[in-house]
């Protein structure tokens, strides 16, 4: 069947012809809050295009990305390789998704990806980071024949509903109850989880080695230990690696920064995408999926239609192949350490600045209550209204003054997380140093448009109670 000129579908022509209707589409068909929110914090940006590191607008302004699409954009964005396997793999006009054959590329990037955790031996590919968890959860539980699941405080894990189970933050919870049986308990506190493994239900404890939320390390020797302790009672060690692997933390796995921990789970996604197609794994060994799939009957007991697709499966091989070529693992640690190292140095000047914490290009800047008396009331003021407020003061004049993407770690926190693609570099470093260092200048000042703009947070914060 042939289609006249005047019918065929130009993505480039919708774009051009409709795309500054960017906000008002979304205000009226998806979820009202976010454009409502940007506009509220002036991040109701209008980004062109993008490349590595970098977003520009129409005007042709630089923007520095420091939040890497939460990160998704381990290489950056429109990585070339990345780019020409997926323009070589829609080339080739594979006959994918047939869903009863067995296509090359997932045994490919099965062999590719388990060469970086050799203790596993096998995966289950899926589409995000929450099916990741999701298929870890049920193998576990499977496996052991056990309900309960053990999450850390704090912990973000998803927000399907197994993987909403083990949210350690009550406002994503709240209101979709009931959920699988889980229990939480402190990070780092082995003595907590020892009293819920003698209950004899658990099947696995679920932790990330950096939480996300607030970028908190696990203590030296807690992975170690917490696994030695769910092993003797016949539990599973669960590792979200979803933000934190494939470099992040400057080891492929931030697991691995810790001698002797081999986790029975490994849930992988974001970075392994390459920013373009969604993809994620859950890396396991070979008795569980053994006892999952135990027999022909059982053979789609645990599946994804879209799982393992073509396009997909040569994102995720060309990605560790950039990975490995241009040395990103050594690059996230090396730039981390320079980034972190300067900020650290900041602590001591800046009376509002309390700690710089994390590993490789995965850092926390915490605020606090400062000493003088006149920034110490301004404070006050800014925490009575709501918790987190400071902080989204510093992450606002980034973008608007110095064009700097960054977030805040999560809500009620006074931290900002620094997440940038893997790829950036000194110049980089610098570029986000001295805004940030301009920043807290003002601050400190006392003065000017930042606590201008922390009393219209306040108003709207108060307005929203």
């Amino acid at each position: 069947m042939t289609t006249s000129k005047s019918q065929e579908f130009d993505l480039g022509s919708l774009i051009a012809g409709r795309g500054a209707e960017r906000y008002e589409l979304h205000a009226k068909y998806l979820n009202h809050q976010l454009p409502r929110m940007l506009r509220t914090i002036g991040f109701d940006k209008v980004y062109e295009r993008a490349e590595g590191a970098h977003f520009w607008d129409a005007d042709d302004n630089d923007y520095l990305d420091m939040l890497a699409g939460f990160g998704v954009m381990g290489l950056g964005r429109h990585h070339p390789v990345v780019r020409k396997a997926l323009h070589d793999v829609l080339d080739a006009q594979l006959a994918d998704l047939t869903r009863f054959d067995c296509q090359p590329l997932p045994g490919l990037l099965a062999e590719k990806l388990l060469t970086h955790s050799p203790h596993l031996d096998r995966v289950f590919f899926g589409n995000s980071g929450t099916e990741a968890v999701e298929t870890a959860l049920k193998f576990a539980r499977y496996a052991t024949g056990r309900p309960r699941v053990l999450y850390c405080a704090h912990a973000f894990h998803g927000l399907t509903t197994g993987s909403l189970s083990v949210n350690g933050e009550d406002g994503f919870r709240d209101g979709f109850a009931p959920l699988l049986p889980d229990t939480a308990v402190p990070l780092g506190d082995l003595d907590a989880l020892e009293v819920e493994l003698k209950k004899g239900d658990v099947a696995a404890l679920i932790v990330e080695p950096i939480q996300g939320k607030g970028v908190h390390e696990s203590p030296p020797g807690y992975l170690r230990d917490a696994q030695e302790l769910l092993h003797k009672h016949k539990a599973l060690l669960i590792a979200d690696e979803v933000q934190t692997g494939l470099g992040r933390t400057g080891d492929f796995y931030a697991y691995q920064h810790e001698d002797g921990v081999e986790p029975d789970l490994v849930c992988v996604a974001k970075a392994l995408s390459g920013g373009y197609v969604p993809v994620s794994a859950t890396l396991g060994k070979d008795w569980i999926f053994k006892k999952v799939y135990s027999s022909m009957d059982r053979v789609l007991v645990h599946s994804a239609s879209f799982g393992s697709n073509a396009q997909a499966m040569a994102a995720g091989l060309a990605v560790l192949s950039v990975m490995e070529n241009e040395q990103i693992v050594a690059n996230a640690r090396a730039t981390g350490e320079r980034l972190k190292s300067r900020l650290t140095a900041l602590v001591d000047r800046y009376e509002l600045l309390s700690d710089v914490r994390g590993r490789g290009l995965m850092i926390g800047i915490e605020f606090g209550r400062p000493a003088s008396l006149k920034l110490r009331s301004r404070w006050a003021m800014l925490q009575a209204a709501r918790k987190g407020l400071f902080a989204q003061m510093v992450v606002v004049p980034l973008l608007q003054r110095h064009r700097i993407l960054t977030q805040v770690s999560g809500d009620h926190l006074e931290v900002i997380k620094l997440i940038p693609p893997l790829v950036i570099g000194e110049r980089d470093v610098d570029r986000f140093v001295d805004a940030f260092t301009a920043v807290m200048d003002d601050a400190h000042s006392g003065g000017g448009l930042m606590w201008d703009f922390g009393r219209t947070l306040v108003k709207q914060a108060v307005a929203n109670r």
